[in-house]
């Protein structure tokens, strides 16, 4: 009986054979796309870190806020029902790369160094610095108008660090930093301080109870939240910021952070 495998031609097509085999395998999963199997399933698994109020957190009744109600709406406008997978902060990109989910959602700021393996979305929520001043003040629109004012600021923090490259440009300006962003925001309410540097959230949630004090009309600096899916998965990626758009252009995008982060 001959021996196919050693046979110096068989040889040769066997080894060809396994090398087209693993080139095809490879090929296959390079252009895997998970939208297929969600399509299939009509489920959307979503990861995220339930500790993170007001846009992710969780109690008996399962999982709520900002987040939540984006995706929801999102998968809803996908025809899509979702499954959320709870994970540690740490852990939500791994989760991502053994396709335990299809998609990150939990107040994700875009990571250009994380671009080679992972693939965001449009931005949907700006988390950048925002100047804070009192209602009535119509002289300081921008950080340019500080000079010779009062700065108040959560010590440590993104503002504190903005106002301090800011200081170098006005030196007139003072930056007096404060243990809390309510705290530094508290500050101008009572007109010790001319204007407050804090990040969007905090000072939007402060400024629903404080009618006293207004946002400047353009955030100061650029921290942008986005839904992370893996690089490969072209065409899901495409479908959620097509739904992305459809959200924003419906007024439901801005419906859904006032509900969470107030006007």
């Amino acid at each position: 009986m001959i021996n196919l495998y050693h046979s110096p031609f068989n040889k040769g097509i066997f080894i060809l054979s396994l090398c087209l085999l693993a080139w095809f395998t490879l090929a296959c999963r390079s252009g895997d796309d998970a939208w297929a199997t969600v399509q299939q399933t009509g489920v959307l698994k979503v990861g995220l870190d339930p500790t993170y109020p007001p846009f992710e957190a969780a109690d008996d009744t399962g999982v709520y806020g900002l987040d939540v109600d984006l995706i929801n709406a999102l998968a809803a406008d996908l025809g899509l029902q979702t499954e959320f997978v709870w994970f540690g902060y740490d852990g939500l990109y791994d989760a991502l790369t053994t396709k335990q989910v299809d998609v990150l959602i939990s107040a994700l700021v875009i990571a250009p160094e994380r671009t080679q393996d992972f693939a965001y979305s449009a931005p949907y929520f700006n988390a950048g610095q925002i100047l804070v001043v009192p209602a009535n003040d119509t002289q300081i629109t921008a950080m340019s108008d500080m000079n010779g004012r009062t700065l108040a600021v959560e010590l440590g923090a993104l503002g504190h660090v903005e106002a301090t490259t800011w200081a170098k440009q006005l030196p007139g300006m003072q930056v007096v930093p404060y243990l809390t962003a309510a705290e530094a925001l508290t500050a101008v309410a009572s007109s010790t301080a001319d204007a407050a540097l804090v990040d969007g959230i905090s000072g939007r949630l402060f400024l629903n109870n404080t009618p006293n004090l207004k946002p400047v009309a353009e955030p100061i600096t650029v921290e942008p939240f986005a839904l992370v899916v893996r690089i490969e998965d072209r065409r899901l990626l495409k479908e959620l910021n097509g739904s992305l758009a459809h959200l924003e252009k419906s007024g439901k995008l801005d419906e859904i952070i006032d509900r969470w982060l107030g006007n």
